[in-house]
């Protein structure tokens, strides 16, 4: 009886033992599998790439100051009309040229102005051209002395009415420089996993970053620089 027991007793001890074994293989293999599918490789790949501007806005801005609110509007329509065919006679379509309601300020009602003006009231007038004509915009900016010889002073500097060049073509480029910066990605991967003797998998996620459009530097706003960044995380294998 005594030696029954004790043959129940081995085997449950080695089954007990054979279960730990096991249990213990499984959680290993499980570890490892769990690590193995976890070696990845992020990466980061850019594309660049340098666009000229197809579209300016360009705000004509001057300023007309006097007494007589009936002789500044005569000023002012004279004025309009001197840019205007100035702007038509080289080549910009009327329908590309657009006049901001003036703005009148009456100097004398001005409460923090310690000193009489000069003059009681201060116009300013816009007018704005909007095309795709970019070298010819450019070339008439040039030419403004030619609107100071018949007594017009354009005002430049001013941030607010300051010249825009804008690239709207994005749309077009955009397939290509996705690929390209997805390419470079994978060109960092694959230099990675040799460098780390592996072999690279499958990806494993890929974020598209925003696409930026900036002037290429102050002096040139005319000329554009594209780029994009692409995020991609691929599987590593040995």
């Amino acid at each position: 009886m005594e030696t029954n027991n004790s043959r129940v007793m081995l085997w449950s001890a080695a089954l007990i033992a054979a279960g730990l074994v096991l249990l213990g293989w499984t959680l290993r293999s499980g570890i490892v599998h769990f690590k193995d599918s976890e070696r990845v490789v992020t990466v980061k790949g850019l594309s660049e790439q340098e666009v000229k501007a197809d579209r300016v806005i360009w705000p004509l801005m001057y300023k007309q100051v006097g007494d007589d609110l009936t002789v500044l509007y005569n000023n002012i329509e004279k004025t309009n009309g001197t840019i205007i065919a100035f702007l038509r006679s080289n080549g910009v379509d009327e329908k590309e040229i657009t006049i901001a309601p003036s703005q009148l300020v009456d100097m004398a009602a001005e409460l923090y102005n310690p000193n009489a003006p000069r003059y009681r009231y201060s116009v300013t007038t816009v007018l704005t051209v909007v095309t795709d004509k970019v070298d010819l915009v450019r070339s008439l900016m040039q030419r403004q002395g030619d609107l100071l010889k018949q007594g017009v002073a354009v005002t430049g500097g001013d941030y607010q009415y300051r010249t825009q060049f804008l690239y709207t073509g994005l749309n077009t480029i955009k397939p290509g420089m996705i690929e390209e910066a997805t390419a470079n990605a994978r060109t960092a991967a694959e230099k990675f996993a040799h460098d780390s003797k592996s072999k690279l998998g499958k990806i494993r996620s890929a974020t598209q970053g925003q696409f930026s459009i900036e002037d290429r530097d102050e002096n040139t706003p005319y000329i554009k620089s594209v780029r994009v960044v692409t995020t991609v995380e691929y599987y590593l294998k040995d």
